[in-house]
């Protein structure tokens, strides 16, 4: 079949209308990759986005529950009266109180001067340590473990024991004496923790 001139004139509308279908579609085509770009794009910034958030709610919470872990042991520490000034009349009358109670034949005890652990200018509250000769005179061993115990357990302060030596006791004319078989010599350290900044 041959194509004549008239028959040419005929298709090219259809022709024309073809190739501008198929520019159309290539651009459409074009714009949807664009778009498709464009959303992706948009996809992964918002999701850097909500990572940097969650991330961010992550450390917030660690931090709000690390203010209010510090805030109970706070609490934990002013009901136990640790914290603030130390308090040696009730520290003394505390050791009295634990000597009665558990029948020590024999104490005497003197407190040094009291004294900052370390310096701390920069810090909301320091630690003070008091410390303190012990002198028992015991019926037996278990007497010096319950009366540390119970100092630790009781006192207003945060009580350590640096070192403790039991020798036997020699034997004296005074009839308390005669009671105990022990002697005990400790160390101790009374600690206490101060504001040393002004609430904010």
């Amino acid at each position: 079949m041959t194509l004549t001139s008239r028959d040419l004139r005929k298709l090219l509308l259809p022709l024309l209308a073809t190739v501008i279908m198929l520019v159309v579609a290539g651009l459409l085509a074009w714009g949807s990759q664009l778009d498709a770009r464009k959303a992706e794009y948009e996809r992964n910034t918002a999701m850097t986005a909500m990572n940097q958030i969650e991330q961010r709610l992550r450390l917030v919470r660690t931090e709000e529950q690390e203010i209010k872990d510090r805030a109970h042991l706070l609490q934990r520490l002013q009901e136990s009266g640790i914290t603030g000034e130390e308090r040696r009349l009730d520290w003394m009358e505390l050791l009295r109180d634990i000597q009665g109670e558990l029948r020590i034949p024999g104490m005497n005890y003197e407190f040094g001067v009291q004294a900052a652990l370390e310096k701390n200018d920069d810090q909301a509250y320091a630690w003070f340590s008091s410390p303190m000769r012990l002198q028992l005179k015991l019926l037996h061993e278990e007497d010096l473990l319950n009366f540390l115990s119970r100092i630790q357990k009781n006192a207003s302060a945060l009580v350590i024991v640096r070192n403790c030596k039991l020798s036997p006791t020699p034997r004296q004319g005074d009839a308390r004496e005669t009671m105990s078989q022990l002697s005990a010599e400790c160390e101790l350290q009374w600690l206490t923790a101060r504001q040393t900044l002004p609430k904010k």
